[in-house]
């Protein structure tokens, strides 16, 4: 079955090409109720990528969610070509469903150079296979939630997370906004750094914004709060390989005016850094 998931995952960040710079993808149902917003970032990389020379790499993308996407839908992706220069190429990307914008990315790309080195040192944490993989809610407790979140917490995905400091989302308790989870796909693919950057922006999404709920006493399970991500930022630093151990550290040094602002960085089991993230996201809490 695992590897089930990952093949499914990989199919869907291959995208149908429609022209030069126009690309369709299909969604996935993983149980929440729009389509996941990694999903979008992934698919936008994957568009980008397509036109642009394969020598040179992704080191940064720029997004902002503007609508919820239908996963009943299609989703066509236009590409932009808007600059080719020397070294680094620049496209924007539009994911469109029902005629409508519901994302717009902006993505640089680089021909590998060699440069200048530092990087800040990986947290000190108990290593992947020192940490239980995160706990399945027994029926009697997914019984009790809707069904859209049931198959959410009820079906087997792609990745495996394992969280160093675990936490029960059912019955959260406040805490200092910071965590590291331990994750990686669960079976192994090829080589190709493209497919694997794009499946890190798919991953790098999970657990962000709730990073900023941990003061609260509150999660995307507690019945009057309303979440949603506004934005993603990701910087590609160093190679990687999605199918070993990563390690996602994550904080929020901010929320207010029913936003929460959550930065990530994710490391390579060895201690490299190979990419950072921020992304605000909406935190409201509803009347009754």
């Amino acid at each position: 079955m695992r590897e089930e998931h990952v093949r499914e995952l990989v199919d869907l960040l291959e995208l149908e090409r429609l022209e030069d710079n126009l690309f369709r993808g299909q969604s996935r149902d993983i149980g929440t109720r729009f389509v996941f917003g990694g999903q979008v970032l992934g698919q936008a990389l994957s568009a980008a990528q397509r036109t642009v020379d394969p020598r040179r790499e992704a080191h940064s993308l720029h997004a902002y969610f503007l609508r919820a996407g239908d996963i009943e839908a299609p989703i066509v992706y236009s590409v932009e070509r808007t600059r080719d220069g020397g070294t680094f190429s620049s496209r924007r990307v539009v994911a469109i469903q029902h005629g409508q914008p519901i994302l717009n990315g902006s993505i640089s790309f680089q021909e590998p150079e060699k440069g200048f080195e530092h990087q800040t040192s990986m947290p000190e944490v108990p290593s992947p296979e020192d940490v239980e993989p995160m706990r399945h809610l027994s029926p009697e407790e997914l019984a009790k939630l809707p069904v859209k979140l049931q198959r959410w917490l009820g079906i087997d995905g792609p990745f495996e997370f394992r969280q160093v400091w675990p936490r029960d989302d059912l019955h959260p308790v406040k805490r200092p906004p910071i965590q590291h989870i331990w994750f990686r796909l669960t079976a192994p693919i090829s080589d190709a750094a493209i497919l694997h950057r794009a499946l890190l922006a798919y991953a790098s999404d999970f657990h962000l914004i709730g990073t900023a709920t941990l003061p609260h006493g509150i999660s995307y399970m507690t019945h009057n709060v309303q979440m949603a991500s506004l934005d993603h930022a990701l910087w590609f630093h160093r190679p990687f390989r999605v199918d070993e151990w990563l390690l996602y550290s994550f904080d929020s040094p901010t929320a207010q005016g029913a936003r929460g602002l959550a930065r990530g960085q994710i490391f390579s089991r060895d201690g490299r850094l190979i990419a950072s993230t921020a992304q605000e996201g909406l935190i409201r809490l509803r009347e009754g």
